[in-house]
Order: C-alpha cells, then structure tokens, then sequence
C-alpha cells in the first residue's frame, strides 16, 4: 500500500512569469542596439584625414610640341628603298642615307658574323620599351610602327657589317647636314601663329613611318633632316599659370623621359584667347631629336606648409570684437568672456557674461561665432559704462577646416598659401589653425560645428 501511494504522488513544480527583470533587461538592450544600428546605417559618415606638411609637386605637368627647323627630303625615281643611317643621328651634307632599288627587290642580304653591339641592343630595349609603355588598342598602327623601327634598326647593323654597297642600288644623299628621321606628321612646317590648344591632344595625333613603306614613287618623302640646333617647346597655359608665369624670362624644367633638368629662355604666346608657354633651346636637340611631343615638368619655387584637400575647406561669419571688450581667460588663449547687453522681446535689458571660443586673433580683434551674438546687441568694457553696438561691418568670413582630433568637430582658420584643382598649402604654426597631423573632415560639406564624429 505505501508502495502504491508514493506512485501516485505528484510534485508541482512552481511556474516563472515570462516576464521578469532579466527579460526586460535584455529587451532594452536589444532594442538600443537595433536604434543604435539605424542611426549608423542611415548617418552621414565622416571619413577624416591627416594633416601632412608638403608641397605641391606634379601639378605643372605637361605634353610639350617640339618645333624645329625641318627638311621633307623626296625620292627622285621608284623603287625599293633601304636605309643606312640610324635615326637621330647627324649627318653631314652630301652623306648617304638611303638607296633605292629601282629593280624594286626586297630580297633580304645575307651578312655573315652578323653582331649587336651594346648601344644596338640598348637602342632595341628602347623601342620597345617606349611601345609597352605608350601602347593602346585605340591605336594599332603603332605596332606597325614598331615592326618598321625594328627593321629599320637591323638594316643599319646590317650596313654596318656590309663591306659594300650593292651596284644596283642608287644611292640618296643629305642635301644639307642634319639630324636624320624618318616620321612625318604634319608638324614640319607648324609656326608659332598656327597654336591651338586642339594641337596638343594625343588622341589627335599621328605621324607616317617611311621606313615602313618598302617601296617608293618619285615624289614621295624618304627622310627628314633637323637643320638646325636651335628648337622650342611650347605648352598650353590656363590664366592662373599665366598670371604665375607673366615676369618670367626664363624657366626651370625637367624632361620626365630622363629626368633631366634645364634652365632655358621663357616667354608666353598669346593666340586669340589662348595661351601658350614657349620654351627655347640651343642644344640637346640630338637627345630628343626623335620625340615630338615630351612630356615636362615645370620646377617652380613651391611653397612648404601643410598639405589638405579642397573638399576640406569651408567658411563661416564671425564678430570682430576689439580686444579691450574681451575678458581673456588666463588658463586658455581659446576662449575669451564678453559682457553682453541685449534686449529681450519686451524690450527690457538684459546683461551678462558670456563665453566664446576664440577662432582667430590678429591686429587687436578676437573672432567669435557669429551665431552666439546678434546683430543688436552691445558689447561693454568690464568696470565701464563704455558699449558698443555690433553691426554688418563687425562680421568677418573666414576659410577654415574641421578639426576632430576630440571626437567632435571645431572650425579652425586656415591661410592659403598656395593651391591647384585638389590640393592646398596653408600656413602651419597658428596658435588657432592646424598642425601636422591633425585630423581633419575629408569633406567639409556633411559637418557641421561641434558635431559628433562616429
């Protein structure tokens, strides 16, 4: 019987309300999160950056036209044509530089111990070299270029381990000494008058390889002779560079193809509303004979500060107050204390002290925001019944940057020293401006005073 009754025995366990404190703690927590993830989502993100000293370098870069004095030499009959002279090299006048083959053969002349020296094989790397770097598949014509500057180069190591000159070839010689090449493009006869800013673009650019062209008619070019040692580069100048440049007699540039760097004459070419950079040279030619557009980079006598993005800058109204009106605080030069008079809406005056950060101070003023003050208001020496009143000609604008080194965003002042279309150069060593690496808002647009950075 005992047995059977401890059986049928049922304990009752007690129940627990759903609703309890450890819920309700969890609930918030969950639902703060959820908010706190909304409000990230859908915030403006401040992205920052750092405060550097530097330069502006890079910023005149240019393809520079070479103009030089150049003569269209042309084949006196038909044929075949092989050249000797390896292009941008000087030759004197009367020297051979090509044949022609009146039977028209092409049939290609065996040359036994046939060698490369150095300078050929480093002449070979620089082609190709200038085809990897300067290829697009706009162009194709280029490799056809190249095939014909390969070729040209093996026909001079050819020549040059020939020991004679085959009789029934005809032999073209250099009217006058020169630098020999073997491209036109148009640009032979280009004068100074004839610029314009469409000539520049490298999109609009092309030039004929003779040596590709095998064969010949009477009449049509087989080389080009640069006469003369003296040529100029000219650029395109927008009216800031002009403005820059505009008592410059002279100039100092680096070639960016071998970094090499001159001091050459300057002047500045106006054609119509467009102008032109003009640089002139009276040696070197032979160094870039070959090339007609080089790419140059102005040195110019760049300012040093510290080194921020345009998108960073922004402006701001702020009062003028003369000094003797501010109370300065002795454990900061950042804020200052005005006594202020102002009027409520019954008209009744109202006094007290007020304390402004301080964004800028020079020749005897302390700017503070605008936005605490109001146009009506008088500001009063501490300890005199002397006041004045603060009108439109108390406002003051000033380019500054947000600083949010703190994790909140503060105006700072900047002075502009020296600028292009992505970068500026502002004065460092301000007591109320920036200093190297301090972090900035990348993009002054989305910040406003003393806002939250996440």
């Amino acid at each position: 019987m005992n047995k059977r009754r401890s059986r049928n025995k049922i304990t009752k366990y007690k129940r627990y309300s759903f609703f309890n404190i450890g819920t309700l703690l969890f609930s918030l927590v969950f639902i703060y999160m959820i908010i706190m993830l909304v409000m990230y989502l859908t915030q403006t993100h401040i992205t920052s950056y750092e405060v550097r000293k530097g330069t502006l370098t890079g910023n005149y870069r240019y393809e520079a036209l070479a103009l030089r004095e150049e003569t269209i030499v042309t084949a006196t009959q038909s044929g075949s044509v092989r050249y000797f002279e390896r292009e941008g090299a000087k030759t004197s006048a009367g020297s051979t530089v090509c044949a022609i083959d009146e039977s028209g053969s092409t049939e290609v002349q065996s040359v036994s111990d046939f060698t490369m020296t150095t300078d050929d094989e480093d002449r070979l790397q620089e082609i190709l070299s200038s085809f990897t770097i300067n290829f697009s598949s706009d162009n194709f014509q280029k490799a056809y270029d190249l095939k014909a500057s390969v070729e040209g180069l093996i026909s001079e190591v050819i020549e040059e381990n020939s020991d004679s000159v085959s009789s029934s070839r005809n032999a073209c010689y250099a009217p006058v000494s020169g630098f020999v090449l073997y491209k036109i493009d148009g640009f032979e006869d280009t004068q100074e008058s004839d610029l314009t800013s469409s000539m520049f673009s490298q999109s609009n650019y092309s030039a004929t390889n003779l040596r590709a062209q095998g064969t010949v008619k009477s009449g049509d070019a087989l080389f080009k002779l640069a006469t003369s040692e003296e040529w100029t580069l000219y650029f395109p100048m927008d009216s800031t560079l002009v403005t820059e440049l505009a008592d410059a007699a002279t100039i100092k540039f680096r070639f960016l193809k071998d970094n090499v760097t001159f001091t050459s004459s300057f002047e500045i070419v106006t054609n119509g509303e467009e102008s032109f950079g003009k640089i002139t040279l009276d040696n070197s030619l032979v160094r870039y004979v070959t090339d007609r557009f080089l790419e140059i980079e102005l040195v110019m006598d760049k300012k040093s500060g510290l080194k921020i993005p345009i998108s960073a800058i922004a402006s701001r109204t702020f009062y003028r107050i003369p000094e003797e009106y501010a109370i300065v605080n002795e454990s900061t030069d950042d804020e200052v204390t005005l006594l202020v008079d102002s009027f409520a809406e019954d008209g009744s005056s109202v006094s007290g002290y007020l304390t402004a950060t301080v964004y800028s101070y020079s020749d005897g003023y302390y700017l503070v925001d605008s936005e605490l003050l109001s146009e009506d208001d008088y500001i009063r020496i501490e300890g005199t019944t002397t006041r004045k009143r603060l009108s439109e000609d108390d406002i003051e604008t000033l380019y500054g940057v947000y600083n949010i080194n703190k994790g909140y965003a503060v105006f700072r002042e900047i002075t502009i020293i020296d600028q292009n279309e992505e970068y500026c150069i502002v004065e460092s060593n301000n007591t109320y401006g920036l200093a190297a690496y301090d972090y900035i808002a990348l993009d002054a647009s989305n910040v406003t005073d003393e806002q939250i950075v996440y």
